[in-house]
């Protein structure tokens, strides 16, 4: 007969903390419009958290939303959202649902990961320049599109406020001048040379915070549907424009990174980060995590070639460890 295992010490401990839901749920959705097609791939993330206390303390699982729910409640809105080829509404219908419907869940916390799908362009004939193909994708680039949005009715359900953070992973740069390291510490442990000349490459980590949006009570009490009144200039750059507000940073990301003459990966971060809190006034704060991805010139002096100095060198080593980490945040005052 096996035996309930009763703690030690009962009165000493508590439950501070608890969140649980699904993760790693991945869906790729194709949107149909007669013969052109519209697809989106993510890896979605959603916990909650609420009234849950004794599914831990009591073991009693009346107040659980089993995770497999949570799973399915995620294809369900796939399937029926009209905002699931844009992430940021996507993660706000998702969130808002999962609150609104349960009365006990106070918070729901949505990640999503949207990689990246590019139509194929393809030539009608001999002399046509390519157009893009109606049904035919390829994948352009590892770098992946992100959003996390916690959804809190801590408030009430009528009271319903999202806090939405965007951003880029794994975006991959390089530029073969127009950066430099010098006049850094030196002492006893210093043995890194000064350059005035080097490859510069990272992969870009960005996230920027939106400013807290409020969520209109949906109108079937349940967030099924979910279409709240956000629209023209009241949303322009708030999360529910989200796919502007990527493109932008993007482009502000890549722009910067290839015209700056830069003085280190600090001096570029910083210049990023300020022009989209400059151009992005629903942006609160831009935190920008750059690792360095070495490439070391080939010392060829052994065999009588000058491969180190700047102009003379062109064949490097990539190295991936040990790398520096730089990372900072850029908030609006």
């Amino acid at each position: 007969m096996s035996q309930v295992y009763e703690p030690e010490g009962e009165g000493l401990s508590y439950l501070s903390h608890a969140r649980y839901g699904k993760d790693k749920v991945r869906v790729f959705r194709v949107v149909r419009d007669s013969n052109w097609h519209t697809v989106v791939e993510y890896n979605v993330s959603a916990l909650v958290e609420g009234d849950i206390e004794k599914s831990y303390t009591e073991a009693d699982n009346s107040v659980v939303v089993a995770t497999d729910s949570i799973k399915n409640i995620t294809y369900y809105l796939a399937k029926t959202s009209p905002h699931v080829l844009h992430p940021e509404r996507f993660a706000l219908h998702l969130g808002t649902h999962l609150v609104s419907k349960y009365a006990h869940l106070t918070k729901a916390f949505i990640s999503i990961e949207q990689l990246r799908w590019q139509r194929i362009p393809v030539a009608q004939g001999a002399g046509q320049d390519p157009k893009p193909h109606p049904h035919a994708f390829y994948r352009d680039g590892d770098d992946k599109r992100t959003v996390e949005a916690e959804i809190d009715a801590s408030a009430g359900k009528d009271h319903i406020v999202a806090r939405v953070s965007s951003g880029i992973k794994d975006l991959l740069v390089l530029k073969t001048t127009g950066s430099a390291f010098e006049r850094f510490v030196r002492d006893e442990y210093t043995t890194l040379a000064e350059v005035d000349d080097r490859i510069f490459s990272t992969a870009v980590d960005l996230q920027y915070r939106f400013a807290p949006l409020r969520i209109p009570v949906p109108e079937d009490g349940e967030g099924r549907t979910f279409d709240p009144t956000f629209g023209g200039e009241q949303a322009r750059g708030t999360p529910w424009d989200g796919d502007a507000v990527w493109d932008a940073a993007r482009k502000v990301t890549l722009e910067v990174f290839a015209l700056d003459e830069s003085a280190s990966v600090q001096a570029t971060l910083y210049k990023m980060a300020q022009r989209i809190v400059a151009e992005q006034p629903h942006v609160q704060s831009v935190t920008y995590t750059l690792p360095n991805k070495h490439y070391v010139p080939v010392d060829m002096k052994y065999i009588g070639v000058d491969n180190t100095s700047p102009p003379k060198a062109e064949v490097f080593v990539p190295l991936s460890a040990p790398s520096g980490l730089i990372s900072a945040t850029v908030s609006r005052k």
